[in-house]
């Protein structure tokens, strides 16, 4: 099968026409209480079902440590038709990270590592890092970087690091020859995307990134970056333990997250979704559930944007972050290790302008709201490159979350508006 969607459509967004023939006619809305809380919310995710858009979105919204409210609409694949529900498996991608910079934290509480501690203590080959003397430039027009790449820096994405979905030029091809990507789309080909074979392990990936000159200096600037899923290979080597273990033992057990990983067993793909572009009009399944690249065991525990999940399993690990560290009488981490987490961790001198986080900070692998920021002090979160979002609003007291699957998520308003629509409900 070959599938004839472009680099533009997916990285760059694609209109979705009034074609999408293959979309149900109605959606499968449940879950009356969530319909009555959060009206606005329900009519918006609702929305994007009925007009043809999207296969299927789900809303999971708590507040403190209560129950939280999951409502949805369409189906997990249109060529199944089952109902998206709290259980359906989603691909998360970048809503893995705040989850690899929770389980850095508990190392840093542990003081196996420390925030401000190099890399190079843990991981001896980027101790002497180049710079590119003009960033996404030549990669051998270089200087020996000014300070070495802490663990502060890689939670925050001012490492320098680049990234083979944002950098461009020869240090973009660069990463794709050496394997250094920060998760897997599909088995089918994707004209316009150049294959890239991902390194075999995640030390193999470490080693190949430290070879590879930095594109800013670190400290410096905000950019999105491969800076998580080289955490995950630092926190193996902290740890003594290989990193999907270590978040299996530290975060997904304890929190009871069964339905967490970065894979998909046999027995789970019939509540799995399948992942989709628009194309033509249509949404093209680019990632059958059935044949999904998630059935195989990764290369590599992507620590940047790996881990499927359920919406009933993300919800739990938020109402953690909530409840600072502890949720449903399991304490899995202190509350000022959780406080110090969500907390803004970059300084005011780190160049952020124009990029993801234009005027507001960022914690352990996730955003954080500054006071000035829309919505106010207190959110932390982020989003994934399939439509997925996640995030803790500490000033409010509500936890939420929004699934869906389509690439890239700018194709429609889902991702960039779900937010702003939960607080119309939360705050009306």
């Amino acid at each position: 099968m070959n599938m004839m969607v472009t680099r533009r459509a997916l990285l760059g967004g694609l209109a979705l026409g009034g074609g999408a023939a293959l979309l149900p006619q109605a959606a499968w809305a449940w879950k009356a209480d969530g319909t009555a809380l959060y009206p606005a919310t329900s009519a918006f995710i609702r929305g994007f079902v009925d007009r043809r858009e999207l296969a299927g979105t789900l809303a999971a919204i708590g507040k403190g440590q209560a129950e939280a409210s999951f409502f949805g609409a369409g189906v997990q694949s249109l060529s199944d038709g089952v109902p998206v529900g709290p259980d359906t498996l989603w691909r998360l991608y970048s809503m893995t990270k705040p989850v690899t910079g929770i389980a850095a934290m508990l190392l840093i509480e542990d003081g196996r590592m420390k925030l401000d501690q190099p890399i190079a203590d843990f991981l001896p080959a980027f101790a002497n890092m180049k710079v590119q003397n003009t960033p996404d430039g030549s990669i051998t027009d270089v200087r020996p970087a000014k300070g070495p790449i802490t663990v502060r820096q890689l939670l925050t994405h001012t490492a320098g690091l680049g990234y083979n979905i944002i950098q461009k030029g020869p240090i973009k091809k660069a990463y794709d020859d050496a394997g250094i990507v920060g998760g897997q789309a599909s088995r089918l080909p994707i004209p316009g995307l150049a294959p890239v074979t991902p390194a075999p392990s995640l030390a193999a990936m470490a080693d190949r990134l430290a070879a590879l000159p930095l594109v800013y200096e670190p400290g410096t600037k905000w950019s999105y970056s491969i800076s998580l899923d080289l955490l995950g290979r630092v926190i193996e080597v902290a740890s003594g333990q290989s990193f999907d273990a270590f978040l299996k033992a530290r975060l997904f057990d304890p929190l009871g997250m069964a339905s967490t990983g970065f894979s998909v067993a046999a027995k789970d793909v019939a509540r799995f979704t399948s992942n989709y572009a628009a194309f033509g009009g249509a949404l093209i399944p680019f990632d059958p559930a059935t044949s999904s690249i998630y059935l195989d065991q990764p290369p590599y525990p992507f620590g940047g944007g790996g881990l499927v999940s359920s919406a009933r399993d993300y919800d739990r690990f938020l109402a953690m972050l909530l409840g600072e560290g502890e949720t449903n009488g399991v304490r899995v981490m202190k509350a000022e290790t959780a406080r110090l987490a969500m907390s803004n961790l970059i300084d005011d001198s780190v160049d952020r302008k124009g990029t993801f986080i234009d005027g507001q900070g960022f914690g352990a692998g996730g955003r954080v709201s500054l006071p000035t920021s829309p919505g106010g002090e207190g959110i932390f979160g982020w989003a994934g490159a399939a439509g997925t979002i996640g995030f803790v609003h500490r000033g409010l007291g509500y936890r939420v979350g929004g699934y869906t699957q389509i690439m890239p998520p700018e194709t429609v308003s889902f991702q960039g508006k779900f937010g702003e629509t939960v607080f119309q409900d939360v705050m009306r």
